[in-house]
């Protein structure tokens, strides 16, 4: 990227960056964005700026990431919105410390220097921290409790319930206004007081977090089981591989990247800390270890298991039923390949990982699509959101009741 913002100085400027953790969804059909009420906040602050101010029409009021859409172009757009910011407007929640995106852009907004028009009691930064949620039983990681903001300020229901409460509780609908005008109001005054010079526009990718660093239970590890275009059987097609077993995607064209990028954008996009890697990089620590050291989702080409001696780790794995290791096959019902093989694809899997699939349904290549085999890359997406909320809520169940008992009575369903 270029070292500098590439804008003119006296372009106009956005008045404030609006950094926030996306909410997944409940389930991967017919849910509402939950974000939307996000958006509705954004809009609210833009209008109430609109009024407090004299921006010309057509003047970027703010900056809100709505896309979700990784990839180059996306952290560029970031790091531009970052490097001309006027203010940076944190939204506070348990999920937002948690996650790398959030804190990069903080380390980015904060890099800038700040300067005060005139002497005042209070310094100023350049951030306005709002809070979605209530943080009273929160520990702030250490440069949001530098800050000490006095959110008292903004009304006393918003600083005990927080302005997502505010939103959807219609008793508090006047409280939520006057909260949006003080935001709006603090937001316009900042950017009134100091001096923040245009920034550098660097990588985004490449910035660290500004949070703390993550303990084990925030983390995931994505494993992927699968072949490298030079070891597939004469009866597989290249077409859906790579290089590198992790450059696996079944889901071809509608998605280009590997489908371990797909499930570390989910993962990131909750909060969690990803890291992707070959099943046999990490296969040694779960097949050995008491427990696994932190949550992991694991992603099977069943085409693979024609390896019988590869597969037989993954057998070993799933005879151990650990509940902090979630299983997804993927699967395209749009695979003709795969479809002309579904019986034997089946009884290889079958056979693998009898104990994980349990007594739901038998996984098949059926053109109904099986309860944990997503069809889709959509339908992948919303099983590898609950995929590693599983993986996570039993790895932090399994720290909290101590050492192991005895195997896992049931191990959590990788179907809906």
């Amino acid at each position: 990227m270029s070292s500098g913002a590439g804008q003119r100085k006296d372009a106009p400027r956005p008045y404030f960056f609006l950094s926030y953790a996306h909410t997944p969804r409940i389930n991967s059909r017919g849910a509402a964005d939950p974000n939307l009420w996000v958006a509705k906040l954004y809009q609210d602050l833009s209008e109430a700026i609109l009024q407090i101010t004299d921006a010309p029409s057509g003047h970027p009021v703010g900056f809100m990431d709505r896309s979700m859409h990784q990839g180059q172009k996306w952290a560029e757009r970031l790091s531009r919105e970052l490097a001309t910011c006027r203010v940076f407007v944190p939204l506070y929640s348990p999920r937002y410390f948690k996650s790398e995106a959030c804190g990069r852009e903080w380390h980015l907004f904060s890099r800038r220097s700040v300067y005060q028009r005139r002497p005042t009691a209070e310094r100023m930064t350049g951030i306005v921290p709002a809070l979605w949620v209530s943080m009273e039983h929160y520990q702030l990681p250490r440069v949001a409790g530098e800050l000490q903001f006095n959110h008292d300020s903004f009304g006393a229901e918003y600083a005990t319930e927080g302005l997502y409460a505010l939103m959807k509780i219609a008793a508090f609908s006047s409280e939520y206004h006057t909260a949006v005008w003080r935001l709006a109001r603090r937001i316009v005054d900042v950017a009134e007081q100091t001096v923040i010079p245009i920034g550098q526009v660097l990588d985004f990718e490449s910035q660290p977090s500004a949070f703390d660093p993550p303990d084990n239970a925030d983390q995931v590890r994505i494993s992927v089981f699968s072949y490298r275009e030079r070891e597939l059987p004469p009866q597989r097609s290249a077409f859906w591989y790579g290089e590198q077993r992790t450059d696996w995607q079944p889901y071809r064209p509608d998605s280009s990247r590997p489908l371990a990028q797909d499930a570390a954008d989910i993962a990131r996009s909750m909060g969690f800390q990803p890291t992707v890697n070959e099943f046999e990089e990490g296969a040694e620590q779960l097949l050995t270890e008491e427990r696994p050291d932190r949550p992991c989702v694991l992603l099977v080409d069943r085409w693979a298991f024609l390896d019988g001696r590869r597969a037989e780790a993954v057998r070993r794995l799933d005879r151990r039923n650990l509940g902090p290791v979630a299983v997804i096959e993927p699967w395209n019902r749009e695979d003709q390949q795969s479809r002309d093989h579904e019986r034997m694809l089946d009884e290889l899997g079958e056979g693998v990982l009898s104990v994980s699939r349990g007594s739901r349904q038998r996984p098949s290549l059926r053109e109904e699509g099986p309860a944990g085999a997503p069809g889709s890359i959509e339908e992948f997406r919303g099983e590898m959101e609950r995929a590693v909320m599983r993986a996570c809520t039993a790895h932090e169940q399994q720290h909290r009741d101590g050492p192991d008992d005895g195997p896992v009575d049931r191990r959590p369903s990788i179907g809906p």
